[in-house]
């Protein structure tokens, strides 16, 4: 199963720098990184990321990342996956650029598989 991360490509490239990513801002307050799953993946852009430009969507294998991964209720009840450990980047299966649409929301054409 594969779970998202919308990240700024600053962000992801400091990770790649160091070969593992500790978590936007939020994350970092929050005490563990915050995923998506396909389902979620748009209204997370939606809600933190309205009009942001140079992001990427950041796809994983929730499988591999086995105890640290814990599902928790968030918006709505919803349950969301929640990562309390650094995310190495070899869990990470493909990063793509996060284009907006022509109506201003983001555009997940075919990333979400």
């Amino acid at each position: 199963m594969l779970i998202y991360k919308i990240v700024s490509q600053d962000q992801w490239q400091a990770a790649e720098r160091i070969g593992v990513f500790h978590g936007a801002p939020i994350d970092l307050a929050d005490g563990y990184i915050h995923f998506s799953t396909a389902e979620q993946s748009q209204e997370t852009a939606d809600k933190h990321f309205a009009g942001a430009r140079d992001l990427l969507l950041v796809s994983i294998n929730a499988v591999t990342l086995g105890d640290a991964l814990r599902w928790e209720p968030s918006r709505g009840g919803q349950l969301f996956p929640h990562l309390y450990a650094p995310l190495t980047l070899d869990h990470v299966v493909r990063v793509a650029p996060l284009k907006l649409g022509a109506d201003g929301r983001h555009d997940f054409g075919g990333l979400l598989s």
